[in-house]
């Protein structure tokens, strides 16, 4: 193993075994800083020296497919890491500065099982997710921001449905986060004419029971998805909006109708990632709370009223003091 091949490993093998999500390579100067996102926090690791780090990039680059000769332009590409009986999925991709590059790293823990149970603080939350999922055709949304772990979420809920019946289940991902078992998984790329929508098109003709879509992106994809939960799907996504309640006025902006999210709208959950007190280092050090929209309480919403007006509504504000009451942060 040669200097640059081992550098790289001491580096993935420490964000990995900390649990990092993300590696940042930030030039700086004569300098170039390493930063770990960890929980959710970005932490400084370590620093190199623009000599050692150039033929370092270069390493990162040429491993994940990317053209070492091109520096003026962002690149992206893939790789994969084993560390003993742990593997991950790396998706690189770098960004031109001045007479050089910087480099992220996003870490895709590749695991057999994602019980749903373990995802979420509060149980109860989980036993509501079960029942969403017992529907056999309209749509149910997820919302929050990058790296709440919506797609986690998705995931779980997808092999917990498959556990319990046959379906003939197609992904439209970006990027194709986890391998699934008896799923039919797609990589959109956008760049060869495969966007989410194309995509959807596609998958309607292959007789799908359940649509996973990463991402609802623009009005075209979210009237085409809103259409095929009308059509006897099921269909899981994600969109970015604040919480629950924005999530209906981001989806009016893009023109879907109230009548047809009164029609076709199972629920929406807008989740939030929660750091956990715990001295145990085995424990998941971070949890997932929701804000849940569904039944009279989505009806509501729809109509206008404010989640203030709902006693049984539960805020994000609540759930952290909740939280915070039962011992479980600080």
């Amino acid at each position: 193993m040669n200097f640059v091949t081992q550098q790289s490993e001491e580096i993935l093998s420490s964000a990995t075994s900390k649990r990092s999500s993300d590696i940042h390579f930030c030039p700086e100067g004569d300098s170039v800083h390493i930063y770990f996102r960890i929980d959710g926090y970005r932490t400084f690791s370590s620093s190199l020296s623009r000599q050692q780090y150039a033929p370092l990039l270069s390493y990162f680059k040429f491993t994940s497919g990317m053209d070492i000769g091109e520096t003026l332009t962002p690149q992206d590409g893939k790789s994969q890491y084993v560390n003993g009986t742990h593997s991950y999925d790396l998706r690189l991709s770098t960004l031109p500065l001045d007479e050089t590059e910087s480099l992220a790293i996003r870490i895709l823990p590749q695991k057999e099982d994602l019980p749903l149970e373990s995802l979420f603080l509060f149980p109860s939350q989980t036993t509501h997710l079960r029942k969403w999922i017992g529907q056999q055709t309209g749509i149910i949304l997820f919302t929050g921001p990058t790296g709440s772990g919506k797609t986690t979420t998705l995931y779980a809920l997808l092999q917990t449905l498959l556990k319990e019946q046959s379906y003939q289940t197609i992904t439209l991902e970006d990027p194709i986060e986890q391998k699934l078992h008896d799923i039919l998984q797609v990589q959109v790329n956008e760049k060869a004419g495969m966007d989410y929508y194309a995509g959807l098109k596609a998958a309607l003709r292959h007789d799908p029971d359940i649509l996973m879509l990463g991402e609802i992106r623009d009005e075209k994809t979210a009237q085409f998805a809103f259409h095929a939960a009308h059509t006897g799907h099921l269909v899981l996504t994600t969109l970015h909006a604040r919480d629950a309640y924005g999530t209906i006025y981001r989806l009016l902006e893009m023109g879907i109708s109230r009548t047809d999210l009164e029609q076709t709208l199972i629920a929406i959950a807008s989740q939030q990632l929660l750091p956990i007190a715990t001295s145990n280092p085995l424990r998941q050090s971070r949890a997932a709370i929701v804000e849940m929209l569904d039944g009279p309480r989505l009806q509501a919403a729809l109509n206008g009223h404010s989640p203030h007006e709902s006693v049984s509504y539960h805020s994000f504000s609540y759930l952290r003091r909740k939280a915070y009451a039962l011992g479980f942060t600080t």
